[in-house]
């Protein structure tokens, strides 16, 4: 008979693998360089794949640009908000995209060429952001959040006496036997790839 172990064990790989897919615009070979190793400007031209937090998007003179805190890629492509940060990049693609909806704080990932450096303040620091010519802009779905709480009715000695049960509370074991529960919040449904249009598609 198969161990409920070697199922789980299954269903786990399968899991992964599933999250491992990358999403069919965002495929492709690119050069491994980090935002960071592009600060210099000597990176001209080579195609990259960069991701990471919206810090600002910008709409301006027909095109908008999406100022971003970079993090490396996880299988799927996505932004790998753990650990630190692989410096800030902008990147560019013409149309408008509403800034009500590229706010900060959003995961997003580019494709596309990296174009020279442009220089913007942070606080009192001209910083130099690697320009990034975008050809796809990735939008993903907000995660999902976890909030934790403790079950106020759970008592570890429960037993068959007669005072002994659901809902019983002592002083004695109060809070040390609360047991832990997981309530999921649901965020959004399906990651976008991002309208290249100038009507935005909606939230």
């Amino acid at each position: 008979m198969t161990s409920w172990k070697s199922i789980l064990v299954t269903v786990g790989s399968l899991a992964l693998g599933a999250c491992a897919t990358i999403p069919k615009p965002l495929v492709g070979t690119y050069a491994q360089v980090s935002p960071r190793d592009a600060g210099s400007g000597t990176s001209n031209q080579q195609s990259v794949r960069w991701g990471g937090e919206v810090i600002s998007t910008e709409p301006e003179n027909g095109q908008t640009c999406f100022y971003m805190l970079s993090y490396p890629l996880d299988s799927s492509a996505r932004p790998v908000l753990r650990g630190a940060s692989e410096g800030r990049f902008v990147a560019c693609h013409s149309g408008f995209y509403d800034p009500a909806v590229f706010t900060q704080g959003r995961e997003m990932t580019f494709t596309g060429t990296i174009n020279g450096v442009v220089t913007k303040k942070v606080g009192k620091y001209d910083y130099p952001y690697p320009r990034l010519d975008a050809q796809t802009v990735y939008l993903w779905p907000k995660r999902t959040r976890y909030m934790y709480y403790r079950d106020p009715w759970y008592d570890p000695w429960f037993g068959p006496y007669p005072y002994w049960g659901p809902g019983y509370w002592s002083p004695y074991y109060y809070p040390y036997w609360y047991s832990p529960g997981v309530i999921i919040v649901p965020q959004s449904s399906k990651p976008r790839l991002a309208p290249t249009v100038k009507q935005q598609s909606g939230h």
